[in-house]
């Protein structure tokens, strides 16, 4: 963000308590001369002509306003195709939607405080007798608490905010009394009963008479709630508690924000979409930055603005760290499953996310936040409104767009932080499609179709509460307003609160001292005083070169400009890499990407990401040939997700004291002998290699001769491992995951790929093993010293095991019935596989290479988990190329160095407990009631899916 530190700190420290919070930075609403100017000739708007888009902005509110006042007042809202009000009960339900509606002119309350952005004071004064004289909040009417919430308490509390700043400044309101605030306690009062849970978390309904659970209020039998119904409550209860002194209201809110952080995945820091408010399970533990989840984050942020309150801004930033980590792929933000989070939920985007580069403004990580942005517009620019969902290449998901306010509020803080009259250029767009295409005689028309242009009968509240807000603020200056905005917070509705809340009436322990927060490595998160040196480079083109390389993201076209033939500039003429022929281990070629700005990450999964910077190439011309380049990967990862995967296999401990009771779940190789042709398996003595990597000449041999080698992944490609070790006289290989932790529990499989070359010269067979899994097998040497495996493509049962072999007399004497119990698993193992691979066969025929071609960040990731398939834009690789840690190693085709997919489907084991000493290498195996768990997780996350896609 380019803002100047706030008074009190340096960049890098946390401000005072709050005694005047964040004034500077007043979620996003700052002054013209915090601003980065515009260089001159970078294609400023003229004061003129801000002024004339301004005005325009205001002739559109009149016109909206107008006709509901005319044609709809006292009604919630206007239909403005039929020129009439809308009056729940009257018209045929629209399901969830009508929850908004109360009967209690919802559309005027909502917009009170616009009109005072405005500079319409007098029709404010009006407005506001008319809500004081007209309005009832006891009705026989059964509402959402957070459309409630948000709109009319929010509409309220806001209203009264600019009047008492009214009245303060001696010209109009004198005779205001605060009745706004009185009607404000009254509605806060009607909404407490939803609270009524053990959990805390409000019911997502209650009746203004009845409450909930009353035989007359028709609603409290609910059990769940989306995460943004029960966490985007702290604002609007804090500022009504810290205006009446009433405490009551800011102890519910946080109560329900409490239960929801302790809820959360642990393991991931995700939330999921809803929650059952009684037991705190997940109901849906899909999780992204849009509907169902969206406020939620923001209310955390906006909560520590407002109240000072560290928790707020530790639980934020721990959730931002996981959304950065798992959702967003740059330009994209996915829904990702909350236990599974590198596996997407779905194909598609929904509107609701495009607050989120707004919010990250407000964060401090403008980089993601332009490039998001500035796919959004995109879309826009093709659609002319944003669709509430499109797909990952930018299809249209769902068509209807009912005039959302997000994607303005977005580029107003855009603009704000860096003073690009770009964002103004945008601004513009967004006003001439709304008259163009949204404008109707009675007011604006929500458009039902927006690949059609046809209208549906709507005018929701929301847009003239906000919409109007933003595109106003977005081309006035300081002096075009009555007051300083810099004062006050918008809520997720855009209403004001004045920042001097933080003082007042705090009954409140601010610290939550029984919670534990997660040290997070990112220096991203000192940014709490924002520094325009540290957060803006001082350079006004710098947001234009993020936002280049997306300006084709969604056509999929990439100009090709003057050729590099012609470039006079360098050593001569070079054609551009090609993906197809790439070599991670040919310095040239990792210093050609260099150019191109594509660099390479490790995924602390083990998977390896390309991404391109169009802004680190040498030049234009090498950022559009990165952008080939990815493009070409992602096709080529395509190619290869469709080639045949192999299943999982096992490497079974058969020696003392585990006699095959141990079984681990292996990822295959697409090279050396294929275990599922020689059913007996390779069997022998495992020996660690010298280097352990394996990269170079065995120094060892006589220790691995006629063993099965174990080696570290990474530093070179699988195939050259698998050479060096044969060359030593191998039977086998096995490769274990250098990433600490790493589990087939948790991770789906990998395939081992070849180098590109031809790989017939690789006879024996090569395994891969997860962390956890190759650690039983190093600590079973340091404890038996002789460790016997069988690598095999299934577990094999004992009788198989030692056939012909000294058994141990007490495997002999074993229970009967216990060896048939072990046998049946044994065989039913075989079948289990092949079962569970039909869904993931006919998700695969999904969207998988779907990838937008260009972007600012152009980005190619390999997805191992063939479950994912039909759900990931990610391109999921085999790279022909290398082991994932060479330093040269890439992700598409060079994307999934040496890695793909493999079948994630771990082998049934045998978990009976041997009654020796050493039993305790039994409970590493994974039980049986854990596969089926997660293999049920897999079918209920599938099925959640298919839900949504319908």
């Amino acid at each position: 963000m380019a803002l100047s530190a706030a008074p009190g700190c340096r960049a890098g420290e946390r401000g005072p308590r709050w005694r005047r919070p964040w004034k500077l930075l007043a979620l996003g609403l700052l002054s013209a001369s915090s601003v980065l100017a515009a260089a001159p000739g970078a294609g400023a708007m003229s004061r003129e002509e801000k002024r004339r888009l301004g005005n325009q902005v205001l002739e559109m509110f009149d016109h909206a306003y107008s006709n509901y006042m005319e044609h709809a007042y006292p009604a919630d809202e206007l239909m403005p195709l039929t020129c009439r009000g809308r009056v729940r009960g009257q018209e045929p339900s629209r399901g969830d939607v009508d929850d908004a509606l109360g009967k209690f002119s919802l559309t005027l309350i909502d917009t009170l405080d616009t009109l005072v952005v405005l500079n319409k004071t007098k029709e404010f004064e009006e407005a506001v007798k008319k809500v004081i004289k007209d309005v009832n909040l006891d009705n026989d009417i059964v509402v959402s608490v957070f459309e409630t919430n948000i709109r009319v308490l929010g509409g309220l509390l806001g209203g009264h905010s600019v009047a008492i700043m009214l009245k303060e400044k001696g010209e109009y309101m004198q005779w205001y009394n605060g009745e706004l605030l009185h009607m404000a306690k009254e509605l806060g009062y009607k909404l407490l009963p939803a609270f009524n849970t053990t959990s805390g978390l409000p019911y997502p309904r209650v009746n203004l008479k009845f409450g909930v659970r009353h035989p007359e209020a028709r609603t409290g039998t609910e059990t769940d709630t989306c995460t943004a119904c029960a966490g985007t409550l702290i604002l609007e209860f804090a500022a009504l508690s810290r205006f009446t002194g009433t405490s009551i209201f800011e102890e519910y809110a946080r109560k329900a924000l409490d239960f929801i952080w302790e809820k959360r995945q642990r393991s991931s820091n995700l939330v999921g979409v809803t929650i059952n408010i009684h037991t705190g399970d997940w109901v849906r533990k899909d999780s992204g930055v849009g509907a169902g989840i969206d406020s939620y984050y923001e209310y955390l942020l906006k909560a520590y603005v407002l109240l000072g309150d560290d928790s707020f801004l530790e639980r934020f930033n721990t959730h931002y760290d996981a959304i950065m980590r798992y959702i967003s792929q740059p330009p994209l933000l996915l829904d990702v499953h909350i236990h599974k989070p590198m596996l997407n939920a779905r194909t598609w985007m929904d509107s609701l996310l495009a607050f989120f580069p707004g919010l990250q403004v407000l964060k401090g990580d403008i980089r993601p936040a332009i490039e998001t942005h500035e796919m959004l517009y995109q879309v826009i620019k093709k659609h002319n409104f944003l669709p509430e969902a499109f797909t990952t290449d930018f299809r249209v998901h769902w068509a209807q767009h009912p005039l959302r306010p997000e994607f303005a509020e977005s580029t107003y803080f855009l603009y704000k932080a860096t003073g690009d009259p770009y964002y103004l250029e945008v601004g513009k767009t967004l006003i001439e499609n709304l008259n163009k295409y949204a404008r109707v005689p009675c007011g604006f028309a929500a458009m039902k179709d927006v690949r059609t242009g046809s209208h549906e009968d709507r005018m929701d509240s929301f847009f003239l509460a906000e919409m109007f807000k933003y595109l106003y603020l977005l081309f006035a200056d300081k002096e075009d307003m009555i007051f300083d905005i810099e004062d006050y917070i918008f809520t997720t509705e855009a209403h004001l609160l004045p920042l001097w809340l933080s003082t007042t009436n705090q009954t409140i322990s601010k610290k939550n001292t029984s919670t534990e927060y997660t040290e997070l490595d990112d220096s991203n998160f000192d940014w709490t005083c924002p520094n325009t040196q540290i957060l803006f480079p001082n350079d006004p083109m710098f947001a234009q070169s993020i936002r280049e390389p997306l300006k084709n993201v969604v056509d999929k076209s990439c100009p090709r400009g003057i050729s590099r033939a012609e470039e006079s500039l360098g050593s001569g003429p070079k054609p551009p890499l090609r993906a197809r022929d790439f070599m991670a281990s040919n310095p040239e070629h990792l210093e050609i990407l260099k150019k191109m700005g594509v660099s390479l990450i490790h995924l602390k999964d083990g998977r390896v990401q390309l991404v391109q910077h169009a802004v680190q190439a040498a030049s234009s011309l090498d950022a559009e040939d990165g952008l080939r380049f990815m493009q070409e990967m992602i096709e080529l990862s395509s190619q290869q997700q469709k080639e045949q995967q192999l299943p999982p296999r096992a490497v079974q401990i058969v020696s003392h004291p585990f006699f095959g009771r141990v079984v681990l779940t292996a990822g295959p190789a697409q090279f050396g002998m294929d275990l599922s042709k020689h059913k007996a398996g390779t069997r022998g003595f495992v020996a660690t290699i010298k280097p352990y990597n394996g990269c170079s000449e065995i120094t060892n041999p006589e220790a691995v001769k006629e063993k099965i080698a174990l080696m570290q992944r990474g530093q070179c490609m699988f195939a050259e491992k698998a050479r060096n070790i044969q060359k030593a006289g191998a039977i086998g290989g096995i490769v274990i995951d250098d990433n600490e932790g790493s589990s087939s529990d948790t991770a789906p499989l990998f395939q081992m790929a070849g180098d590109g070359k031809n790989t017939d010269d690789i006879t024996i067979p090569m395994l891969f093993l997860f962390n956890k899994e190759g650690n039983i097998i190093l600590d079973a040497i340091r404890e038996y010293e002789a460790v016997e495996v069988l690598l095999s493509d299934k577990a094999k049962d004992r009788a198989t095991i030692f056939k012909g072999k000294m058994v141990p007399n007490y495997i002999i004497d074993s229970n009967l019935e216990m060896e048939n119990m072990d046998q049946k698993s044994s065989e039913s193992d075989a079948h289990k596989p092949n079962s569970e691979e039909a869904p993931s066969d006919s998700q695969d025929a999904g969207a998988v290479g779907e990838e937008p071609e260009g972007g600012g960040e152009s980005s190619a990731v390999g997805d191992p988990d063939p479950l994912s398939a039909a759900s990931t834009a990610s391109a999921s690789v085999s790279m022909a190329q290398e082991d994932p840690h060479t330093s040269g190693s890439a992700e598409a085709s060079a994307p999934e160095p040496a890695c793909t997919p493999g079948d994630s489907q771990p082998q049934e084991q045998n978990t009976q407990t041997e009654a020796t000493s050493k039993a305790h290498w039994d409970s590493k195996v994974q039980p049986m009631e854990s596969i089926l768990a997660d293999w049920n997780e897999d079918i209920e996350a599938f099925e959640m899916m298919e839900k949504d896609e319908l």
